[in-house]
This record gives structure tokens, sequence and C-alpha cells, in this order.
């Protein structure tokens, strides 16, 4: 029998469960992501949000149990197709990364095409937590597809990890950059060719010679050890982006007590600002480890840094357009996004909502 039908076995009898009167239940959850728990997305809700949510449920009496099944790394269900599995019921808790997901998630994928705003992850968690409570179509995205939001993740500020030194923008002409979905709009005007990856093909990409480097964060670089094999990172500082959230099934949500409902979701917000913390620590442990590692970095300046993101199209505009041209709020989505950067005090080199 294959994994994934014997996951549909098991979110059947899972939704069952939650269906028995609520004074005993006990419901079987499966807990989904595509990256490995090395990745402190994952790390954190197999090590944080699990254990948390059970001691947290026993201490105040609940009558709920949650027996788990973690189906980590791609094990049950591959990368990108998080989302399909929560809504199918073949899972009840997932990471679902946004970013590989855009079609589903298009308006929280704002970050991605507004690039070089903050670095700080609690602030692109925050500003993208009040747009989705402000904005209803935000919120819809997930309980359309059958999820609750739990708790958002961002990803430490993008790098560029290359195999030579990239001393100006103009050594990027004819370079071929690996940039995962929206981020391939980071290297447009640069000379440089968008390829598709993720962090697990970064590394063969780029020691095949099918790249020549990588658009990433300093988390994802370090447990892919990809200065092994692209050793000069180019501080860009592209920002701190919305790349995710933990979900659990809205059937499995929907028929928990209201006192569980509460706690399920004050343990989500705290895994929230548990993973902001967590990520700017070990993003800035990580970079250090690198440079003793051997890798070279060089860092922008301000000056360098406009110039980089003056020399991009402005994507923003036409995707907000095109939102709104199929019925989403693409240009109240780009116009909030920048106002709340603005009102979080983010001095940033471009406003992507003008011309």
């Amino acid at each position: 029998m294959s994994a994934l039908k014997k996951l549909a076995i098991l979110g059947g009898a899972a939704f069952l469960l939650v269906g028995q009167p609520v004074s005993a239940q006990t419901i079987k959850m499966t807990a989904v992501a595509g990256h490995p728990v090395i990745f402190p997305w994952v790390k954190m809700a197999d090590e944080f949000f699990i254990p948390e949510l059970d001691k947290r449920l026993a201490a105040a009496g609940s009558k709920t149990k949650f027996e788990w099944i973690k189906a980590w790394g791609g094990t049950a269900v591959k990368l990108g197709s998080e989302s399909g599995a929560v809504k199918d019921g073949l899972a009840e808790l997932a990471f679902v990364s946004t970013i590989f997901e855009a079609p589903k998630f298009p308006l929280q994928n704002v970050s991605y095409v507004a690039p070089f705003m903050t670095d700080d992850v609690a602030v692109m968690s925050k500003v993208i937590k009040a747009m989705q409570a402000k904005i209803p179509a935000m919120n819809d995205a997930w309980t359309k597809n059958n999820m609750i939001f739990l708790g958002g993740t961002g990803l430490d500020t993008y790098h560029l990890f290359t195999k030579g030194p990239i001393n100006k923008l103009e050594d990027l002409n004819g370079k071929k950059i690996n940039a995962p979905g929206p981020s391939a709009n980071w290297v447009k005007g640069t000379g440089a060719v968008a390829v598709a990856g993720t962090l697990q093909t970064y590394y063969n990409d780029i020691q095949t010679g099918v790249t020549e480097g990588a658009l990433t964060f300093a988390t994802g670089a370090f447990p892919a050890k990809l200065t092994e094999v692209a050793p000069h990172i180019t501080k860009v500082n592209y920002g701190a982006m919305f790349a995710g959230a933990l979900v659990m099934s809205k059937r499995v949500f929907d028929k928990l007590p209201e006192a569980d409902k509460k706690i399920v979701l004050e343990v989500g917000a705290e895994y929230d600002a548990r993973f902001a913390a967590l990520l700017s620590n070990t993003a800035a442990n990580l970079m250090q480890k690198m440079v003793e590692g051997g890798a070279k970095v060089r860092e922008l300046s301000a000056e360098e840094r406009k110039q980089w993101a003056m020399a991009l199209p402005n994507v923003a505009l036409p995707w907000a357009k095109d939102l709104d041209s199929k019925g989403l709020p693409g240009t109240q989505v780009l116009n909030e996004y920048i106002a709340q950067m603005k009102a979080a005090g983010v001095n940033f080199p471009r406003d992507w909502s003008k011309e």
C-alpha cells in the first residue's frame, strides 16, 4: 500500500474520530512538510508546537488527545503539495511553503514581488499577520483550502551565494542563478538568468555547473552546505520574506471544543513568535560559522543596494494589477504592505507601489 493511501486511510479515520462526542476524542494527526526537520520551521513544529500543544491540552484537563504521525522531509507529501494534502484529508497538520504554492496563496507572496525591505524576521511576520487580519481575502486563502492559520514564518534575509566573487552588479551578467518561484524576479534586469530550484537541489545544481550560484538565506544555506560549492557570499540583503505557515486542518479544528481551539491558536501564536526570535539568532550564528568555514563575504553599501534595487523591473505593480483583474485585492495588498513597513520604521531603497 502506498504512503499516500495509508495517509488517506489515517486521515479518514481521524475525521471519523473527530466526529465522536466531545466527552472523549482521540484524534490521529498526520503532520507533514516537504522540508526535513533540519530546517528551523520544521524543527520548531516538531520540537515545540506538537509537544507544547499536547502538554497544554493535558494541563487544561482537555478530553482531546492527539496521536501524532510525523512525516517530515517529503516522506509522505512532497514540497509544494502540503496544502493539497490537508485539503484532501491526507494530513491534519502541515507546514505550507507559500513560496512554492504561489497560485493558491498569491497575496501572501507580496514580499517576494517587493524585495529590499526589512531584514527583521519578526517585523515581516507581524506585518503579514496584521494584513491577514485586515484584508479578508488573505485569510480566505487558508480557509478555502481547509486550513486554519496557526503561525507564520519568515525567512531570514536573502543573499547571493556564488562560485566566484561578485564585486559589482555587472559581474552577474550571463550567470545562471538558482532563484525559486517569485524570487526569480530579483535577477531580472541584472543580466543574470534565473533557474528554478529548491534548497534540496541547489548544491547539486552548482556542483554540476547547471548554475553558478543561488539566492537564498543563511538558515537554509548552512544545513544545505551550500558554501562548499558556492563559497562567495554577497550580502545583498534582499530582505526577510514571508514564506509559509504552520496550519491545521479546518475539519479537525472546527470539531474541537472552544477551550481547545483557544489553546491551539495560543500555541500557534507562540510558535510564530519563538520562530522569529530563533531565526534571527540562528541566522547570525550560521553566517559566522560559514565565514569560519572559509566563506568569503562582501556586503553591499547602501548606495550599491539602491543600485541593485533600481536595476530590477517593478514587477510589484503588474503583479497587483493582474490580481485585481482576477477579483483579488492586489493593489490593496501592495499598498498596505508598503504602509505597514513604513509604520514599522523600515527604511527601504525603493517604493514598489510607485512607478
